[in-house]
């Protein structure tokens, strides 16, 4: 396949439903569809066809940082009116990547991406209930947030300020802004700053990169609001030690107690590949604080979370490990697959039918 128009290219991006189109000099253009890379043919790209690429679709005030800093991160509407997040990384010289969302589709949390505990069962949905909480702190890691989100969107009169560089569903009950890095502000925490000045109920981060951003959070939680925000981290008590860890030593005790108050949930996210190899499922651990866990936090336990999730699973919790065998029980995915992936490796197989 030749070079094409970059909005061709996006177009077939979004035809073929990828999450990514990468573009890096002496490779095809490459598509990742299902988890799996597929060149769109096999002519190497060229240097002047990569810096054409990057040019045409970058704004020009992301392209100076660019050429600054050797990278930059900004939204880009698709004609459509679906948003295209894209980022531009150095690589071998200059290359591109584009992440490439469906423009038509929200991943939502009552689908069948969102845990569930047990088909038939009297046990709730593994879901936690923070979309229903006034305030507090739900933490996602690397799942797609914006479903929390829109699942308010139409019900609630809420007001929701995002701190985010991606595009947001249109509103609907709800009053939906939002703030794009680089464009409309600086940073994601001065962002954090400003947010609470303008009445928010539900504050979505996309990302908890730093301390600054990370305090801010907890702050607004502290104050009234629900926050919702990402980490990238694998496992509820591995988030909660993250949190805590970006803090210096002389503080981390005033934050264990501030967190053990203010955290609501913990859903954790893997994208494993299926039995079938027709794509990627999710496995979640979900963490849903209470009693046990606040006190766990403050004495800094963390280590016995997994043990508080794993006897609460009738309240909606669930351990990785076990959500991992019950899709091995469902066929979904493999055995090995499921040991593959484990937080226990050895645990797990030890349980899993041979």
């Amino acid at each position: 396949m030749t070079m094409q128009d970059p909005k061709q290219l996006l177009q077939i991006t979004i035809d073929r439903k990828a999450s990514d189109l990468h573009m890096s000099v002496g490779r095809p253009a490459t598509l990742r569809i299902r988890g799996n890379l597929e060149n769109l043919g096999p002519d190497p790209l060229k240097r002047d066809e990569v810096e054409s690429f990057i040019k045409t679709l970058t704004p020009d005030r992301n392209y100076k940082e660019l050429n600054e800093i050797g990278t930059s991160d900004y939204g880009l509407a698709h004609e459509s009116g679906g948003p295209l997040p894209r980022e531009h990384l150095p690589r071998a010289g200059r290359a591109a990547r584009g992440v490439a969302s469906d423009p038509n589709e929200t991943p939502q949390l009552r689908s069948d991406r969102a845990p569930r505990i047990g088909e038939g069962s009297p046990h709730p949905p593994a879901r936690p209930h923070s979309r229903d909480r006034p305030h507090g702190l739900g933490q996602d890691d690397h799942a797609r947030d914006d479903g929390g989100l829109d699942q308010q969107n139409p019900r609630m009169p809420h007001r929701h300020d995002r701190g985010s560089d991606r595009v947001l569903s249109s509103p609907q009950k709800s009053i939906v802004t939002q703030r794009e890095v680089g464009n409309d502000t600086p940073t994601f925490s001065e962002a954090m700053r400003r947010v609470l000045r303008q009445d928010p109920d539900v504050i979505l981060l996309g990302e908890m990169r730093d301390l600054e951003t990370i305090s801010s959070a907890i702050t607004a939680a502290e104050t009234g609001h629900l926050v919702l925000g990402t980490l990238h981290t694998t496992g509820a008590a591995r988030t909660v030690d993250r949190v805590i860890d970006a803090y210096p030593t002389n503080q981390q005790e005033q934050i264990r107690a501030q967190l053990s108050v203010s955290l609501l949930a913990v859903i954790s996210q893997i994208l494993i590949p299926r039995a079938d190899a027709s794509g990627l499922v999710a496995a979640f651990e979900v963490l849903l604080s209470n009693s046990a866990v606040e006190n766990h936090i403050r004495k800094n336990e963390t280590f016995k979370i997994a043990s508080v999730i794993q006897t609460n699973r009738r309240q909606g919790m669930i351990l990785l490990d076990d959500f991992l065998m019950d899709l091995v029980k469902r066929t979904t995915i493999t055995r090995e697959t499921a040991v593959e992936y484990a937080q226990l490796p050895r645990d797990l197989e030890g349980r899993l039918p041979a």
